[in-house]
Parts: C-alpha cells; structure tokens; sequence
C-alpha cells in the first residue's frame, strides 16, 4: 500500500540489490534516466531507418477503427483485426505517402522482436542486465511497438491464473495473439523509449476496488474489402472480464467509486526506461510514430500476488464491481 504520489525519476540505473528492495519488492514503479544511452537504436532508429533496414518485412499489426485494441463497445470486448503487412507500408502510412483503412499499431505481444525483426535485435540489449540480476531471470518476451498517435493501450488486468493457463480463451488464433496481452500485467515490465514519447496513467493494485470490471461477449474487428470494419462475434469463446471506464474521461455517475482511485501520470521520453511493476492497472498513449521495445519478466507468485487475490476477492464478494 505505500503508494507514491508521483513517478520518481532515477538519473541512473540502480544497482540490483537497490533495484529489488527499492522498487521490485515494494511493487513501485520509477523511470530510470541514461539506462539505454548505450544502445546503438537510441541513435539508429527512425522510420527512414526502419524503411531502410526491414522495410521488406512483413509484420503483425493490429488495425481498428478507432485506434482502441482490446477495448469494450457496448456490450462488446472487441479485438482489433490482424493484418500482415510489411513495415515500409506502415511507415508509409505514418509519415502520410499511404493511406489505409483505420489505425494502424505493431503491438503483438509475443516476443514480435525477435520472431519477427531479428535484424533490429543487434540495436538493442537482448535483456535488461541489472534488472535480470536483480530478478534473477532472463525475460520471457522481448516486444516491438510502433504506431500512430491515435493508437491506445487500455487499462487491461486478468482475474487470476484462469486467463494465463488459457482456460478463458479456446480460439487458438486467439490465444497466439491475445492471451499474452491479456495476462501481461503479471509480468515486471521494463519500457524502453526509443524515439518519441509514451504517456502513461497508472493505477495501483491497491485501486482494484474503485476499478469496474464486468463480462463481456468476446468480439473481433473485420475489415471489409471496402475498407470499412464490422464487428464479429466469438461464439466459440467465454465472456471475457474487462474493465468499461474510459479514465481520461470516466463517467462518474455510472462509476462513482472510481472518484476515490488515485491514478498517478507519467511521460516516457527518449532515451528513458519505465519500470511497470506486475498487476498495476495502465492505460498508454503515444506520440506519432513513437519505437518502443518492452521486456516482460515472469512475476513471483508470492505475498504481493496473495494479497492482490485477497482484495479482488473482498472487492466481488462486496459487490463493489
């Protein structure tokens, strides 16, 4: 429950042991100033860059109306249709040569960097070594965003190991793409900026009971050949829970608990890396054309899990959903 006010920001990266008892232990996230100046992609990475090295390569991206993935419309959990399409194409479409239908985010959450980009992965650290020391693991995916500004990460948090053992999701499409984004909060996140900036809204574990949940009919975005989106239902699949409120705009009257939450802000700009501890609620934008790389590191299932589980337990038990 210690809480901070705001983000602190480290001008330097910490030492292993200070990293765990300072920040991994007490479940609080900071930024840390200078941890990637020795990257060659802090220099190297810019889309003409991008055009020029894998420009040819053919990735996944996510593409919605409206730039919200995984996002609830309606009575709807909605995911966002997948499209192959090489990284020149989507460049295009940032800089404004190209047009396509929708908005357009690399965000497959499945270690894309090295499945997908290897020939960027000599720009970067293959793991955050401090970090992996102090965790004593190495991560378990190493990610690759970039996107339009339009394109948001909602507040996202699974209830329980029912989402990560796959027990919520039967689509094996699905789980390739979705589980792990949907059980990413039980991972300690490390947020590289590369090029431009990340704005996140952060929300304690301890916020859980001011936060809605509720079940949704599981949905996908189709893209039709005239560029319009449908919504498609999953019928194969579960409700999924998910969180309704918008927190840069909450409807406190549907939502009044929400009021006694304390979201904390922050911003992510080139060159700095954010620690997002496991099971914090979040909710990202970004600047045009912001490159990010992310590493996920397994969380302990240990007293912090324990007690995040007691209060999601009190918070439905009370009703307070």
């Amino acid at each position: 429950l210690s809480v901070p006010r705001i983000v602190p920001y480290l001008d330097e990266p910490p030492s292993p042991l200070c990293f765990y008892r300072d920040w991994v232990c007490p479940n609080r996230p900071c930024i840390v100033r200078n941890a990637l100046q020795h990257w060659p992609a802090l220099q190297k990475w810019s889309l003409s860059y991008l055009r020029a090295t894998v420009g040819s390569t053919e990735v996944s991206v996510a593409v919605t109306p409206d730039g919200y993935a995984d996002a609830v419309r309606g009575d709807r959990f909605v995911m966002p249709a997948e499209r192959r399409l090489p990284i020149s194409h989507v460049v295009d479409v940032l800089e404004g040569q190209a047009q396509h239908p929708g908005v357009l985010y690399v965000q497959k959450q499945c270690s894309n960097l090295p499945t997908e980009l290897p020939q960027l992965l000599s720009d970067i650290e293959s793991h955050v070594p401090w970090a992996s020391e102090s965790l004593g693991k190495m991560p378990d995916a190493v990610n690759f965003w970039l996107g339009e500004a339009a394109a948001v990460t909602s507040c996202r948090l699974c209830w329980g190991m029912g989402l990560r053992a796959g027990g919520l999701f039967s689509s094996p499409q699905l789980q390739a793409f979705y589980m792990l984004a949907v059980h990413k909060d039980h991972y300690e996140n490390l947020y590289c900026v590369v090029s431009g900036e990340k704005h996140f809204l952060l929300h304690p574990p301890s916020d859980r009971p001011f936060i809605p949940y509720d079940l949704y009919t599981p949905a996908t975005y189709q893209l039709t050949e005239e560029g319009t989106f449908k919504v498609v239902d999953e019928e194969t699949m579960e409700k999924v829970p998910w969180i309704p409120l918008d927190p840069l705009a909450p409807d406190l009257v549907r939502y009044p608990s929400y009021s006694q939450a304390r979201a904390l802000h922050c911003t992510v700009r080139a060159g700095e890396l954010l620690y997002l501890p496991a099971l914090w609620f979040h909710h990202v934008q970004q600047s045009h054309g912001c490159i990010a790389v992310n590493f996920w590191y397994d969380m302990e299932y240990d007293l912090k899990y324990s007690y995040f589980q007691l209060v999601d337990s009190l918070t439905r038990a009370a009703g307070l959903d």
